[in-house]
């Protein structure tokens, strides 16, 4: 008898199954995750095709026709996940940074905001599957990035910056 509150309750759970929707769609996406398929790919071309994407300031310490192996579908996917949480951190949009450099024969992509960074027990979780501190979040996107960079053979690394906010570092070899 309480046909007021039907309302709310129906918007409650056509949101719940919304978010399960993409939880699922996203977790279908991780666990299918083919092996990286390495083509020859300009930097500036990667980084202006991802620039379409989602808003960064670049800090770019390699030419522009510089060309790294890398499959540019699955780093483009991580870097859109990890410049997305740096700009969901409460950084301003002018300080989510991407830096790009080359480091012993090995290329180093850092992703930097001036949120609020991780706490210790965040840091220790963060890169696990189904792990996540928002609200609606899946845990997807920095294990998705954990296993792309694993997959080219790499790594990454989380680590909370002097005078506030996150550094997501991966490290690509040639």
């Amino acid at each position: 008898g309480q046909y007021d509150k039907l309302p709310t309750a129906l918007h409650t759970i056509e949101e719940r199954a919304r978010h399960l929707e993409g939880f699922i769609r996203d977790y279908a996406r991780f666990a299918k995750l083919p092996g990286p398929r390495r083509r020859p790919v300009e930097w500036s071309r990667f980084v202006a095709q991802l620039r379409a994407q989602v808003e960064f300031t670049l800090d770019s310490r390699v030419g522009a026709s510089t060309v790294a192996r890398i499959d540019a579908a699955q780093l483009e996917q991580s870097l859109i996940n990890l410049l997305k949480n740096a700009h969901e951190s409460g950084s301003k949009p002018e300080d989510v940074k991407l830096v790009l450099r080359r480091a012993n024969q090995a290329w180093r992509i850092d992703v930097l905001d001036r949120g609020t960074g991780m706490n210790d027990a965040v840091l220790a979780n963060a890169l696990l599957p189904f792990y996540s501190t928002k609200r609606n979040g899946t845990g997807l996107g920095l294990a998705l990035a954990r296993e792309i960079a694993e997959a080219h053979g790499g790594r990454i690394a989380l680590l909370n910056r002097d005078g506030g906010g996150l550094c997501v570092s991966l490290t690509l070899p040639d």
